[in-house]
């Protein structure tokens, strides 16, 4: 099977990044696989190529490669076919809406991924008849705004399928989103068994990773870890990840900090590349998070051997842990329940070791041949539909195009009002 991925931008480092490469990799084991790239900012991937993937790219960003498209005049004029409601879409414009266009109208593959809402949309409106579409969600159906969610709504109802990170985002996408014929399914992030041997849980460490945005909660972990402290001052928290580009919530973090008197236990690591050898270094992995769309963090530390206390935020950690056998749940910013859950591993030993041992255990179900093996199952039967498929259907094709030029026309107009509206408003 030829399995093509449509991706923002391969040579950077994030979340979808990471789980697109393990996933491809996996597949391509047995399978061709190829990681398109819209953009490409530097020679080599930052998260390192994934063995036997062809990677290529779209529009290319090095200042100092004969190819730099930087100074193509479509590249100043905004896209029209990416969505203005995906977060991203400043840095797409008319070259990218070409250069997708033409290799979805022209690409050689069984099977389209593509790993956005914005990417998505390009593979439901551009990608030849043909080849199974697939839209991944890697956030959530409700962390996207109204203006996304209509959009979603609309242009998804000719993908074959649309695949989450957990069954509660798949639930909402199949009771909230009219998408007939459309498959959801929730098929988890995966997370390759780490190499280095996982964690004896004799040391007196505690460990939290991500970024540090007001979402996970830092603030809230600090408290109960202040509360930790009174009655284990031997026990130590590192928090590993980099802050944002003003560098307030870290700032703030360090103020409360100093504020509790904690600078002898709390430490703000920043980031480490690969973790593993940090979780390792640890006992309790922690997670204070508001919102999770998956749990990354969660499943790498479970993977090293370590017992997990997280919030049971939406979506990801109650799919993940099961409370008081692999992990511990607790309510959102629960300061006592956090500390309590944290205090209770640190003074049994035992129930420490057993909860660790059972978390390596299950945590074995993200490993990425079982992930892979999961998508590939849903790839194989949509593939299999072949003439009678959906993808393959040219009236049901025509007629959704036929909306989408409906629906691309009352946007514009609605646009070209706005800005009548603004002019109007800065000349008076």
């Amino acid at each position: 099977m030829r399995i093509s991925f449509l991706l923002h931008n391969a040579y950077g480092i994030g979340g979808t990044i990471r789980t697109t490469f393990n996933l491809a990799r996996a597949l391509a084991q047995d399978h061709e696989v190829e990681i398109v790239s819209v953009f490409r900012h530097r020679d080599e991937p930052a998260m390192g190529a994934p063995a036997g993937v062809t990677m290529k790219h779209l529009v290319d960003l090095r200042k100092n490669s004969s190819g730099y498209d930087g100074d193509d005049p479509l590249a100043k004029a905004p896209a029209k076919v990416f969505p203005r409601g995906d977060g991203r879409h400043k840095q797409y414009s008319r070259l990218t809406d070409a250069r997708i266009g033409a290799h979805l109208a022209s690409v050689e593959a069984d099977v389209v991924v593509g790993t956005r809402p914005g990417l998505n949309v390009h593979v439901a409106r551009q990608t030849r008849r043909g080849p199974v579409r697939i839209g991944q969600e890697h956030l959530t159906l409700d962390s996207h705004g109204y203006r996304l969610r209509r959009e979603i709504g609309h242009r998804y109802r000719v993908l074959d399928a649309v695949t989450t990170v957990t069954e509660a985002d798949a639930r909402c996408y199949r009771e909230r989103l009219k998408l007939p014929g459309v498959r959801i399914e929730a098929v988890p992030n995966s997370v390759p068994a780490p190499g280095v041997a996982p964690a004896d849980l004799s040391a007196t460490w505690v460990v939290a990773a991500g970024r540090l945005t007001k979402v996970k909660r830092y603030d809230v972990l600090i408290e109960a870890f202040s509360k930790v402290v009174a009655a284990r001052p031997d026990w130590r928290l590192r928090i590993y990840g980099s802050g944002d580009a003003t560098g307030n919530e870290k700032n703030a973090l360090r103020g409360l900090i100093e504020e509790r008197g904690l600078h002898n236990h709390v430490f703000l690591m920043g980031t480490a590349n690969p973790l593993e050898p940090e979780w390792v270094k640890g006992s309790i992995g922690v997670v204070t998070s508001s919102l999770e769309s998956f749990g990354m963090t969660i499943v790498e530390a479970m993977r090293c051997g370590l017992p997990v206390v997280s919030t049971d935020c939406p979506h990801g950690p109650g799919e993940i842990i099961e409370d008081g056998v692999d992990g511990r749940l607790v309510p959102v910013g629960d300061v006592d329940g956090i500390a309590d859950a944290l205090l209770a591993l640190m003074d049994d030993g035992d129930l420490r070791r057993r909860t660790g041992q059972a978390a390596l255990a299950s945590s074995a179900r993200f490993d990425p041949a079982r992930i892979a093996g999961r998508h590939l199952a849903l790839f194989t039967e949509l593939v299999a539909r072949g003439e009678g498929g959906r993808s393959a259907s040219a009236a049901r094709d025509a007629f959704h195009r036929c909306r989408s030029a409906l629906y691309d026309a009352a946007y514009s107009l609605r646009y070209v009002a706005a800005d009548v509206i603004r002019k109007r408003k800065k000349s008076t």
